[in-house]
């Protein structure tokens, strides 16, 4: 059955990638939501549609979760689909070449199917449950770095002024004591490139549960650790996430502790 899920979650993500891919770059208006910094499209909405059409064609009767607009949940439903049309909104307005569009599918809250596609670079990022992690036909599998002095980590930086100033002490402590940080702009391509092995580990404040339900499952099938900051269970709806290849999993968790 997730079989059939997983390949639903691949067609709705290709079809709205293919949206963002061929409007790309064409300086776009957007509106402020909860910011200055919080933005939103046309696009974000009109590839959100793509993407409830499609998965409401084949499961009318399952819930659906989505950054702009929920849709009515049913109430018998264990199923929910938690979809980001654009994560990384931002850089898609500027014309910045790196965002994705994010779809996962959860019963209750346990997370079955994550999708990832980068319509950009045409990635396609999928795992399900049990099944491992893949970029395309490759098997992905974290890094293998040991240390933090030798990681490369990346993050994101919160919507949330009062945040803000938390989040930049934790920045300049790793960045004295990593090889490198990066601030990518798209939490489910962080996640992603974390699962690929292409970076070491990731934190983050003030995420929403659409920014981070499919990457998570990314990077536990690729064999990282994923927890909340202080090394606990992982709850997507609570803001935070502390995902790693989990060698420097314990050493984040220090930094992160210190006064």
């Amino acid at each position: 059955m997730s079989k059939s899920f997983r390949s639903l979650a691949i067609a709705a993500a290709r079809e709205a990638g293919a949206l963002l891919r061929e409007n790309f770059g064409q300086n776009h208006r957007f509106q402020l939501k909860s910011g200055f910094r919080d933005l939103i499209t046309e696009f974000d909405r009109r590839a959100e549609e793509i993407i409830v059409k499609v998965i409401q064609k084949q499961c009318p009767d399952h819930s659906i979760l989505t950054e702009e607009a929920s849709v009515a949940p049913h109430q018998n439903s264990h199923y929910q689909w938690i979809i980001d049309p654009i994560d990384g909104t931002t850089n898609f307005a500027h014309g910045f070449p790196f965002f994705g569009v994010s779809i996962a599918l959860y019963r209750g809250r346990e997370p079955l199917v994550g999708v990832v596609y980068n319509p950009i670079h045409n990635e396609l990022f999928v795992a399900e449950l049990g099944e491992g992690a893949w970029l395309d036909d490759k098997r992905l599998e974290v890094s293998i770095t040991e240390s933090l002095r030798e990681s490369l980590l990346v993050t994101g930086f919160p919507y949330d002024e009062g945040l803000m100033q938390k989040h930049l002490r934790w920045w300049g402590r790793f960045a004295e004591r990593t090889q490198s940080l990066r601030r990518m702009g798209s939490s489910a391509l962080a996640l992603s490139y974390l699962a690929a092995g292409r970076a070491d580990g990731y934190w983050e404040l003030d995420l929403k549960a659409w920014d981070s339900a499919a990457g998570v499952l990314l990077v536990s099938e690729a064999g990282g650790c994923v927890t909340n900051l202080r090394g606990g269970p992982l709850d997507i709806f609570s803001g935070e996430v502390l995902a790693s290849n989990g060698r420097v999993h314990q050493q984040m968790l220090d930094l992160l502790s210190e006064p």
